[in-house]
């Protein structure tokens, strides 16, 4: 396991509390110290780790040797915990993020707590680093795509009959095909993360939907 991927497990572990909260901060703290670890990207969930890793790579970037690590909140009500932890109040770390629309005023009253800065709109957000999505990142790469991309890539990954299946249910049906594809891509947190690496590597460049683009020409 590399030290950025370890930094990573370390705070998370931290942020949750419990009986190893103390090593964990222990751990943390040496590795920081010790290692080139420069900026934190907090991000919701796995699915938008990935993301982030995959364009990082396709961009020739090596998020570890820059000293970058993408962290995963666990959830979007987590962030202001985190900031405490990795922020000007605690190990005072470069940050940079991603959330998706419904938690964008959640973020933006975080950071302000954190110190990070005292942003009032999406542009001062921005500003700091924090990139917002409209509604999620799934919904951002399925538009960039188009739906037909999209399925290429679901019957690329072996599930073009399980879409196809997962379409007849009653719920579905009436549903247009882009909030299909956005419900069965979100149906296990497996499957989105796959989803998120596969339909970041399918985008051509002028695809990349502008949050994920904006939060790595940032860091």
């Amino acid at each position: 396991m590399d030290t950025m991927t370890r930094f990573g497990l370390t705070v998370v572990e931290w942020a949750a509390g419990g009986t190893g909260a103390a090593a964990a901060e222990a751990a943390a703290r040496e590795l920081a110290a010790g290692t080139h670890v420069k900026t934190v990207v907090l991000v919701e969930g796995t699915s938008d780790q990935a993301a982030v890793e995959a364009l990082a790579v396709r961009r020739g970037r090596d998020l570890a040797a820059e000293g970058t690590v993408v962290v995963p909140l666990g959830g979007a009500m987590s962030i202001g915990r985190f900031l405490s932890l990795v922020g000007p109040e605690g190990l005072d770390l470069a940050l940079a993020g991603l959330c998706d629309e419904a938690e964008e005023g959640y973020f933006l009253r975080a950071l302000e707590r954190a110190g990070v800065g005292s942003p009032r709109d999406r542009p001062q957000m921005e500003a700091l680093g924090f990139h917002v999505c409209v509604a999620d990142l799934e919904e951002e790469l399925i538009r960039s795509l188009g739906t037909d991309a999209v399925r290429e890539v679901a019957a690329e990954l072996g599930e073009a009959r399980s879409f196809r299946i997962f379409q007849k249910q009653p719920a579905q049906r009436e549903r247009p095909v882009d909030r299909q594809l956005r419900r069965f891509i979100g149906t296990h947190s497996g499957r989105k993360s796959q989803y998120a690496h596969a339909l970041v590597d399918a985008l051509e460049p002028h695809q990349v939907p502008r949050p994920l683009d904006g939060l790595l020409a940032h860091i």
